[in-house]
């Protein structure tokens, strides 16, 4: 599997947080937190105070309105469905240009495979660390809404 969208910044962005790959609902949509089980959304409207977006205009505006930037770790990979414990055969993604253009400060992955996969593969390119923040997956049921909030806020401060 490719990825097949681009990444959210522009040079105001000072914040990159980092997935792993598109799940079967982003890749559907050609966009990042399809699923509509994903917190994702909920937690970046809440950490932001703002309106909880729907288009993916909405979107777009919101993060780059609060100087966040997001994409993905893998550029191409084999996995099965959306899950990222089948991940294998793994390309990383070229932050060359994103680094190069925004005025990123921190990077951020969006669970603990993420941050494995960045480590992994891509953080002795960049020379810049990541920081792991709790998944917003549904996967991650252990976690609720008010505990990721509660950690993501970190993003904002």
């Amino acid at each position: 599997m490719h990825h097949t969208f681009e990444p959210v910044y522009n040079i105001h962005s000072n914040v990159l947080i980092l997935g792993t790959f598109p799940s079967v609902k982003s890749r559907e949509q050609h966009f990042f937190y399809g699923n509509p089980q994903n917190r994702f959304w909920k937690v970046i409207s809440a950490i932001t105070e703002a309106p909880l977006p729907i288009t993916i205009e909405e979107k777009k505006a919101m993060l780059l309105d609060h100087g966040i930037a997001i994409w993905d770790v893998i550029q191409s990979c084999d996995i099965t469905g959306s899950s990222d414990s089948s991940i294998t055969n793994v390309v990383p993604m070229d932050f060359s240009k994103i680094l190069r253009h925004a005025s990123i400060k921190q990077i951020y992955a969006n669970g603990a495979t993420a941050e494995k996969l960045y480590q992994k593969h891509c953080e002795a390119t960049t020379g810049r660390n990541i920081i792991k923040l709790p998944s917003t997956s549904p996967a991650n049921a252990a976690c609720s809404l008010e505990k990721l909030i509660e950690a993501w806020s970190v993003i904002c401060r």
